[in-house]
């Protein structure tokens, strides 16, 4: 568009594309509500004044128009769906931009992964910007599909879709000025881009130094302590609300009372069925505890925008974008009546008005790549009737190291089923290497049969526990069948599964789908026995090293207070204290 045409529909001269009439502009630049028009060319604002005219003019009788919804750090792949299908569930309810962190699928495929993440997202009624992962891998102690170094990232900065870095969890990193660490964030600076932070109960002169690297956010805080000193310092603070992890309510003092222009909203991992109330549904929880509702607006727009430098988006002002919310009161935020993205309906009343389900999906490559599955693949020699063993604590992603009973037949280490005592198993899946770690797990609960996943943070090797090897080697055998998902076996049979062929990680089906199959694995795990409330997602994080005490990798049992893998057998050498999560 030339800047004589804009002029000229801002002046009144010309007609607009499209005319909003009769809004109630909720203006988070100055924190007000006023009645206007709005005036829209080519996708863009022209024009927030009264009596414009347009081709097509939309009355809105007095309903509140406000920005589009950021979500400003998500891991698409947690929502199992593709692109198209998350936007399908998200856009309808007000979420009209996202900032992926492709982290997870780019542990499986590398560069690959992240291109497939943008082409699978153009053309989207959803804006989808990308954060390039920085900890890929996340940890030597396991074996992941690709690494990805500052060169690799280096190809892609550039590009106007790619805001920054993304999470730098690894923080000792920072903090010992690892060349691999800097490379990156220095890349990313030298950009003019952002450095996303993970910073979990980093403090004092810690925080110091990791801010001064140039990590600018953090969405790690689990108290409003925590958000106050990082805010104090300087930080943006994401204010999580997941399916797992769900912060907003410990931060509300923060958003409540202090300078809330360096906060916004985003979910970083939500499974489909928490998925229909975005964005929105944390500026309603915030209203709800006592947030003003232009300041919680503020928090799901214009702070995110401002944050990763989008200058157009986030706001309704001449030259932004033209992405808006129509709600019919200043109380309900989670169910927009209109959603506008560029100045177009993009969905009403909770329905998307473009139909995605043909949309052509990227090509991508199999990914479950698992060497020969023998007999005795899963053996343990017994070296003794007690082993180190991984506790669960329900609802946290934290397992405690406990020493457990086992079961000894013809030699081998089995599970014992009458003390909850099952085998876990991480099966490498990405080189077919054969590598195949093996340990004993406490706290599930199954009487008898197998569960089996592919999605396991951050390398999403498989993991896979039962109460019998016949049903962990079919446990397998179905997912390599099926090139990723979840099972549930019991008795040489497979009773449940979800199917995930995208890097082991998404389906090409929509949310009900995913939502129907998900409820039957977790319906047939617990007819196994099983006590966890959802199983599939702690044995996610069982693979995951750098969270404390005790996890497993396709390497060994690995324990975060030695920082190094341990004999199972070994039970009186390890100390047993907690540690700090990187």
């Amino acid at each position: 568009m030339h800047q004589e045409e804009f002029i000229s529909v801002a002046l009144g001269e010309k007609k607009a594309d499209v005319v909003i009439k009769n809004a109630k502009i909720v203006n988070v630049l100055t924190e007000e509500i006023y009645e206007s028009d709005v005036a829209i060319v080519n996708g863009r604002i022209a024009g927030v004044n009264k009596d414009y005219k347009g081709e097509k003019e939309i009355n809105l009788n007095g309903a509140y128009l406000t920005p589009g919804f950021i979500d400003g750090h998500v891991h698409i792949e947690s929502s199992m769906m593709l692109p198209h299908r998350f936007a399908q569930v998200v856009v309808p309810a007000g979420t009209t931009t996202v900032v992926a962190d492709p982290h997870e699928i780019s542990n499986v495929l590398g560069l690959h992964g992240i291109s497939f993440i943008r082409e699978a997202s153009r053309h989207l009624p959803l804006r989808v910007y990308i954060m390039l992962p920085s900890c890929v891998p996340s940890t030597e102690f396991e074996t992941s599909g690709f690494e990805l170094n500052a060169y690799d990232l280096s190809l892609l900065i550039d590009k106007e879709w790619v805001l920054g870095l993304a999470e730098m969890m690894n923080f000792p990193g920072v903090l010992s000025k690892d060349k691999n660490v800097m490379a990156k964030i220095n890349l990313a600076l030298k950009n003019n881009k952002r450095v996303d932070g993970h910073a979990p109960k980093v403090t004092n002169k810690d925080l110091c130094a990791y801010i001064a690297s140039g990590v600018t956010s953090d969405h790690e805080c689990t108290d409003s302590e925590q958000a106050l000193e990082k805010l104090r310092q300087g930080m943006y603070i994401m204010v999580r609300e997941g399916t797992a992890a769900k912060d907003l309510e410990s931060l509300m003092p923060i958003v409540r009372h202090n300078n809330n222009r360096k906060v916004m909203f985003v979910t970083d991992d939500r499974h489909p069925e928490d998925l229909s109330v975005h964005i929105g549904g944390m500026v309603q929880k915030a209203v709800d505890c006592g947030v003003n509702p232009i300041k919680a607006i503020q928090m799901a727009s214009l702070n995110t925008a401002e944050y990763f430098k989008i200058q157009d988006l986030g706001a309704i002002a001449p030259g932004y974008r033209a992405d808006f919310n129509v709600f019919a009161n200043m109380e309900d935020f989670t169910k927009p009546i209109m959603v506008f993205k560029g100045g177009e309906v993009v969905a009403e009343n909770g329905r998307l008005l473009q139909n995605l389900d043909n949309i052509e999906i990227p090509n991508i490559r199999g990914s479950v790549n698992v060497g020969w599955i023998e007999n005795d693949c899963f053996e343990i020699k017994a070296k003794g009737d007690k082993v180190n063993a991984i506790k669960i604590i329900p609802n946290q992603l934290i397992t405690e190291q406990t020493i457990a009973n086992i079961k000894i037949e013809n030699g081998l280490a089995m599970p014992n089923v009458d003390e909850d005592i099952l085998k876990i198993c991480v099966v490498e899946r990405h080189r077919a290497s054969g590598n195949i770690g093996k340990g004993f797990v406490k706290g599930f609960g199954i009487k008898s049969g197998a569960i089996a996943s592919t999605v396991a943070h951050d390398s999403h090797n498989i993991t896979v526990i039962g109460t019998n090897d016949e049903d962990m080697r079919l446990a397998i055998k179905e997912l390599i069948r099926t090139q990723g998902g979840k099972v549930v076996v019991n008795n040489g049979q497979v009773i449940a599964s979800l199917p995930l062929p995208i890097a082991g990680l998404m389906s090409y089906e929509n949310l009900d789908f995913i939502t129907k199959k998900s409820q039957e694995l977790n319906t047939a795990v617990k007819n196994l026995g099983c006590t966890v409330e959802d199983p599939f997602m702690t044995m996610a994080f069982l693979s995951l090293p750098v969270i404390p005490q005790i996890k497993i990798t396709d390497k060994g049992v690995f324990s975060t207070n030695t920082f190094d893998f341990i004999d199972i057998f070994d039970v009186n050498s390890v100390n047993n204290k907690n540690s700090l999560s990187l």
